[in-house]
C-alpha cells in the first residue's frame, strides 16, 4: 500500500511540472525583527503574518483590486436565509505539509480555534448560530444576524482564519502544518527561518493576481533573516546581502534609488501610524486623558521627524485617504492637529491627572515609530504628563501589549484595509479593549448592513465615535519604502510582501 501511495504521489508531482520546470534558486529576506510567534491565529503583528502567509493559507483572500477570492474554498460562498447562512464548497484534492487530505472536519476545527483565539475571531464568534460539516468537502456558517465583513476577516492574513489539520489544534501551537505553497524546514530564533518549496502544492489555475489566483513555488528556499536594526536594513540592501529588505527608513531613497545591488519598492499610499490608548486601565482609562493627548499632539512635526521627506507622508485626519469609498471628515473637525498644550492642561485638570507615568511602549525596528515617539513625549510633557518612553525590541512590544497591566500607549501602523472591520482597535478582544454604548451601537450598526450603498455612511458615525472617545489616534497617512534585488522577477509591490510566482535571474 505505502509503494502504491509513493507511486500516486510520485505522478501527482510529475503532473504539476510546470510549476518544477520553472524552479530555483535560494532568497535572503531582511525582516524588522525575530516574529513573536509562529501561529497567525494569535497575532495581529504584520511581521507574523508576512512568514506564516507561505505556508498556512485561508478559505479566501484579496485579489490585486482587494476584492475576496476564494483561495481553499472553491468558490465563494452560497449565502441564504437573508445574510445569515454561509454555505461553503471546499476544492478537492488539498493535502496538508504532513500529508493528510484537507476535509470539512479540518476546516470546522480550524474556524472555532480561530473563533477562541483571534481577535479578528472572536469579532464573529458571539455572533455564530452554528457551524458544521455538511459533507467531506462542504462546511456550513449560520450567523445569528447578518454579519457583513465576514469574508474579509476569513480572507485576512493576521489574526488569521488559516486552515490546519483537526488533530494540530494545541494551543500553543506546537506543530506548523499548512497546505501553503512553502513548508516550514526550519526555525533558529534570532537567525533565520527556513521555508523550502512544497513541491506536491496545488496552485489554482492561471496567473497571480493580488494574493489570489495561482500562488507557484518556484523558489527552491526562502530564508527570512531578523535585521532589527534599519540602519543595518539599509546597508543589508546597498551591499546586495538580502535578496528582499523590508521597510527601511525613507531617506534612503536616493542611497538605493541608482545602485546595480538594489532598487527601491515605493508603496504609495501604504498606510497611517497610530498610537493605540489602553482603555481598560492605568492613565489613558480616563476618556479625558486620551482627549488631552490627542489636543496636545502635532502630527505635522511627528510626520516631519519621521519621515522628512514629503513626499512620503501627507497631513490628514480622515481614517482613510481621497480616493477610498471609506473617506470621510467625520469627527475631524478641531480634533486632530492641534497642538495645543493649555486645551490638553484643561483635560488632564478635569480627569483628576494624578502625575502617574504615561508609559508609551515604541520600538525603533520601525525607525519612524520611533521618531514621532520622541516627538510626542515633548509635546505630552509640555501638556503636564510624567512621560515614561519605554524602547523595546518589536517582539518585546507584541508581547507586552497583550497585558493592561504594562504600558498606556503603544505606537503601531496600519495599511489601508480593504474593510473598515479588519482594523484591529475597533475590536473589543484587541490590546487596547475599546469597549463603550456608544462604539458598540456605531460598529454594530457598520457591520450588520449589508447594503454596500449604505455603509460609507455607517463607516462615517463610527469615525466619529473613535475621534470622540480617542480609544487610538491616527497620525497621518504615509507611503512605505522596502529594497529589492534586481535579480528578483515577479514581486509585485504589497503590504505583506510574499514570494511565490518570484524568479531569480540567472
Amino acid at each position: 500500500m505505502r509503494i502504491r501511495e509513493a507511486l500516486l504521489t510520485g505522478l501527482a508531482i510529475l503532473a504539476s511540472g510546470p510549476v518544477l520546470a520553472q524552479s530555483g534558486g535560494i532568497i535572503n529576506v531582511a525582516t524588522i525583527g525575530e516574529p513573536p510567534t509562529l501561529d497567525p491565529m494569535v497575532s495581529t503583528a504584520d511581521l507574523v503574518g508576512i512568514v506564516t502567509q507561505h505556508f498556512f493559507e485561508t478559505l479566501f483572500t484579496f485579489d490585486k483590486d482587494w476584492k475576496v477570492t476564494p483561495l481553499l474554498a472553491a468558490s465563494l460562498p452560497e449565502v441564504t436565509e437573508g445574510g445569515k447562512v454561509y454555505t461553503i464548497k471546499l476544492r478537492q484534492g488539498i493535502k496538508f505539509h504532513d500529508g493528510s487530505d484537507m476535509t470539512s472536519e479540518d476546516v470546522v476545527a480550524s474556524l472555532k480555534r480561530w473563533m477562541e483565539q483571534a481577535s479578528r475571531g472572536k469579532q464573529v464568534a458571539g455572533n455564530v448560530d452554528k457551524l458544521e460539516a455538511v459533507d467531506p468537502s462542504t462546511v456550513r456558517l449560520t450567523l445569528k444576524t447578518p454579519y457583513a465583513p465576514l469574508l474579509a476577516l476569513l480572507s485576512f492574513n493576521n489574526s488569521a482564519a488559516v486552515i490546519m489539520p483537526s488533530e494540530k489544534m494545541d494551543v500553543p501551537m506546537k506543530e506548523p502544518v499548512g497546505t501553503g505553497p512553502y513548508k516550514l524546514k526550519e526555525r533558529k530564533p534570532d537567525q533565520y527561518i527556513q521555508l523550502v518549496r512544497n513541491d506536491s502544492y496545488k496552485p489554482l489555475e492561471g496567473t497571480g493576481n493580488g494574493y489570489g489566483g495561482a500562488r507557484k513555488p518556484i523558489l527552491d528556499e526562502i530564508r527570512f533573516v531578523p535585521v532589527p536594526d534599519p540602519n543595518t536594513r539599509v546597508e543589508g540592501a546597498i551591499s546586495g546581502q538580502f535578496d528582499y529588505v523590508d521597510s527601511i527608513p525613507v531617506e534612503s531613497y536616493d542611497r538605493i534609488k541608482n545602485l546595480q545591488t538594489s532598487k527601491p519598492v515605493v508603496l504609495k499610499p501604504f498606510g497611517w501610524p497610530v498610537f493605540v490608548m489602553n482603555t481598560k486601565q492605568g492613565v489613558m482609562a480616563n476618556a479625558d486623558s486620551r482627549m488631552a493627548v490627542r489636543l496636545a499632539l502635532s502630527m505635522e512635526d511627528m510626520l516631519a521627524a519621521a519621515f522628512g521627506n514629503p513626499e512620503f507622508y501627507s497631513l490628514d485626519g480622515a481614517m482613510y485617504p481621497k480616493g477610498y469609498v471609506w473617506n470621510t471628515t467625520a469627527g475631524v473637525e478641531g480634533k486632530y492637529n492641534v497642538a495645543d498644550p493649555d486645551k490638553a492642561k484643561a483635560l488632564l485638570k478635569k480627569a483628576n491627572y494624578s502625575g502617574a507615568p504615561l508609559r508609551i511602549l515604541t520600538s525603533r525596528q520601525y525607525e519612524f515609530h520611533y521618531k514621532m515617539a520622541q516627538v510626542a513625549a515633548e509635546y505630552l510633557k509640555q501638556a503636564g504628563f510624567t512621560v515614561d518612553l519605554q524602547v523595546v525590541d518589536w517582539a518585546t512590544l507584541t508581547q507586552r501589549r497583550g497585558d493592561p497591566a504594562l504600558w498606556d500607549i503603544y505606537i503601531t501602523h496600519s495599511p489601508f484595509l480593504p474593510e473598515p472591520a479588519l482594523i484591529g482597535q475597533l475590536s473589543e478582544s484587541s490590546p487596547g479593549w475599546w469597549s463603550s454604548p456608544a462604539r458598540s451601537k456605531a460598529v454594530d450598526a457598520f457591520n450588520t448592513e449589508s447594503d454596500p450603498a449604505k455603509r460609507p455612511a455607517l463607516w462615517a458615525e463610527v469615525q466619529k465615535v473613535i475621534y470622540d472617545e480617542t480609544p487610538s489616534i491616527k497620525i497621518g497617512d504615509f507611503n512605505a519604502l522596502s529594497a529589492q534585488s534586481p535579480k528578483l522577477e515577479g514581486v509585485v509591490p504589497a503590504p505583506w510582501p510574499y514570494f511565490w510566482n518570484v524568479t531569480v535571474k540567472k
